[in-house]
């Protein structure tokens, strides 16, 4: 059984959480702002820090670790994730599709 985090330690763990998720923020804003959203490299680095920024997420305010109490949650994230992903990347590849076959530039 895990032990249970005083005050002190629960508002240190939300407060690092809050920073990262701030500087993450800042810094995608930073690149798009200064580099400009043209770029290919400022989209993979938006989708980079969107990535950590979710793993923040997770293991600061939602709390999802590896741990043995806390395997069923991950396998739901994990899974939930994995349906997302196809949905996500199966209308992309059909929209891709069609405006292939429309003779049209995306």
């Amino acid at each position: 059984m895990a032990k249970e985090l005083t005050f002190a330690q629960q508002l240190r763990l939300y407060l690092t959480g809050y920073i990262l998720s701030i500087v993450l923020t800042l810094a995608a804003f930073a690149a798009v702002l200064t580099i400009g959203r043209e770029q290919k490299g400022v989209l993979i680095l938006v989708a980079l820090l969107g990535i950590a920024q979710l793993l923040v997420q997770l293991k600061y305010f939602l709390h999802v670790t590896t741990q043995r109490e806390q395997r069923d949650n991950l396998a739901l994230i994990l899974f939930s994730s994995l349906i997302l992903a196809i949905i996500v990347l199966g209308t992309v590849w059909i929209m891709g599709n069609l405006a292939v076959r429309m003779h049209t530039t995306m």
